[in-house]
């Protein structure tokens, strides 16, 4: 080959309008337009000028607006905004999530609550702001997605552009003369471009060829997943159920609202859409490591369960591990917490039992040591026969400390179990309609039992062991049975597999559209003026790229191996002066 050229020249607008349709359509990008000054023109006299004028300024200035806000520019603006206002809701407390804490959050920032509040920073996935972003975005996403889709449809049932007049121009350019006719060179040009997955096809005196179009469907692709992406985020914040519930063994749920212990839902859900399901716990298993470094870290979480679909589902048997959920329909049921249930039996002066079962105690730390509140409601005569209820502030380490004393576990497992109760009675307050923890004693009207020496009355149990409390007022036994409980989180959001799905998809479009390159090449195949061929090939991308003279170059030498230069004895003398190729 005889001449090869890399480097564009330096007359870009002369190169463009040498182009034509050639450089066209490299991709589907809409062209930018500028600020508008007025779409009116010029306005004739009277309420009919007046009236034409302003009809056509308010649609120039609705379609430049549209232009704007389907731009790409506009789009990743609000893509970026969105991103920025879903800041405040990871770092400030939610009323969906916890409005307790949102409750303390005013209460501790007397300032800076009630600008939160207007703001809407406490409810920001809820907020009119957010909203409207989101709104803008997803038709900033459409608006962008279907005029583009239908260029690239035109596209792809098209032909690629013929040959620009100048090809010695383009980006990259080969030429050589070979001794094949102008028609074998064509014919072996298609050839080696069909087989390297070029679009070719022969126009006029040249071979055209396109390829790389994935780049354009790698586009498109990323925006549609984004939008996928957007509805089901939408779909599932309005549709979303989350709830928790506390479950000793040998107890059970069943999925109603009234069976959960704490329930949040997005604002379109409704009962109906609850899956029915079921299910027992039959035993927990909890181990731990023994010695070494990490003693007490858990080695094993699993419940046991049996559970059923529908009301007359028959039961199966399933294991719900840590991250190993159980589904069911929609609905997905995680193993979230555990802890112990000590059996506790309460009777009055006579000997009756007022109260005997399972109270579930909360962790304070990772060696479980925990803490609750046995309350004895209905049931219970003091010694003089009058009814009242009473009530026990329980502390429950599992590996009790002999050699401090103290109500601190050493260790998570039943080493060592110590129940260390006191005693009140009164009223507890469950009557007054006031909602109040049930792991918590309410002593507003509540009287401490007290020994005969005037001490209130405490004491540490074991397994087996019975505290009496003073007057004939009755006893309460540390049972020897220990009880596990675990806490499971039912969760049903619709659309997280389409999210999912979407944001592959998106990560695939965007590596075809950023690694893939759109890019044409011709071969124009001519008679000289010493009867020889003259064989030109050139390239153009949608950039400039140094991959493009490389294919270029490989693609000539295809072409050559088959069309070779002409040699020299077989070429006329040329003229003095002339120029040779």
């Amino acid at each position: 080959m005889s001449k090869t050229s890399t480097e564009a020249p330096g007359n870009p607008a002369g190169e463009e309008q040498d182009l034509g349709a050639a450089g066209s359509q490299l991709s589907t990008a809409p062209v930018e337009t500028a600020m508008p000054g007025s779409f009116g023109g010029n306005r004739k006299p009277g309420l009919t000028g007046w009236l034409a004028w302003t009809g056509r300024e308010v649609l120039g200035w609705a379609r430049w607006t549209w232009r704007q806000l389907t731009s790409m520019r506009v789009a990743l603006m609000l893509l970026f905004l969105l991103s920025l206002g879903a800041v405040p809701g990871s770092l400030i407390p939610q009323t969906g999530t916890d409005a307790l804490k949102v409750s303390e959050f005013q209460a501790a920032h007397k300032a800076l609550g009630p600008i939160y509040e207007k703001l809407g920073l406490f409810h920001v996935y809820g907020s009119a702001w957010f909203g409207a972003i989101y709104v803008l975005l997803f038709v900033s996403l459409i608006g962008c997605i279907v005029p583009r889709t239908w260029q690239f449809v035109g596209q792809l049932r098209g032909r690629p552009p013929g040959a620009p007049r100048r090809l010695d121009r383009l980006p990259a350019y080969a030429t050589w003369r070979t001794a094949a006719e102008p028609e074998e060179v064509r014919e072996v040009a298609l050839a080696v471009l069909r087989k390297r997955r070029f679009r070719a096809h022969v126009e006029g005196d040249a071979v055209a060829a396109e390829k790389g179009y994935l780049r354009e469907t790698g586009n498109l692709l990323f925006h549609l997943a984004l939008i996928v992406m957007l509805i089901a985020f939408a779909w599932g914040q309005l549709f979303k159920s989350e709830g928790d519930k506390l479950i000793v063994e040998g107890d059970g749920f069943s999925n109603t609202l009234t069976q959960y212990d704490d329930f949040k839902s997005g604002n379109l859900f409704s009962d109906d859409d609850l899956v029915p399901f079921s299910f027992n716990l039959k035993n927990f298993v909890g181990t731990y490591e023994r010695t070494g470094p990490n003693r007490g870290t858990p080695r094993t979480f699993q419940a046991d369960i049996t559970y059923s679909v529908g009301a007359y589902g028959k039961a199966k048997k399933h294991t719900i591990k840590v991250n190993e959920p159980l589904e069911i329909g929609d609905s997905k049921v995680y193993l979230v917490s555990h802890g112990y249930a000590p059996v506790v039996t309460v009777r009055d002066g006579k000997g009756n039992v007022v109260f005997h079962q399972a109270v579930p105690m909360l962790p304070l730390d990772s060696n479980v040591t925990s803490q609750g509140a046995i309350k004895v409601l209905d049931g219970y005569k003091n010694a003089q026969g009058v009814s009242e209820q009473l009530g026990f502030a329980a502390v429950f380490v599992p590996t009790y400390a002999k050699s401090s004393g103290t109500m601190f576990s050493q260790y998570p497992g039943l080493d060592y179990p110590v129940l260390n109760v006191t005693g009140y009675h009164g009223d507890l307050g469950v009557n007054s309609g006031i909602p109040q923890n049930v792991y918590q004693l309410v002593t507003k009207n509540l009287k401490q039992f007290k020994d005969s020496k005037g001490n209130i009355l405490k004491q540490q149990l074991l397994p087996g062991e019975t505290m009496t409390l003073p007057n004939g007022a009755g006893s309460i036994t540390f049972d020897k049975q220990i009880k596990e409980w675990a806490g499971f989180q039912v969760v049903q959001q619709p659309g997280t597999d389409w999210a999912l799905t979407g944001a592959l998809t998106a990560i695939f479009g965007l590596a075809a559209s950023l690694f893939i390159q759109r890019r044409r090449v011709w071969v124009r195949a001519t008679t000289g003026d010493d009867g020889s061929t003259v064989v030109e090939m050139a390239g153009l991308g949608r950039s400039e790229s140094a991959k493009l003279p490389e294919e270029l170059g490989d693609l000539a030498a295809l072409v050559h191996d088959r069309a070779p230069t002409k040699t020299d004895e077989d070429l006329p003398v040329p003229a003095e002066g002339a120029e040779q190729q």
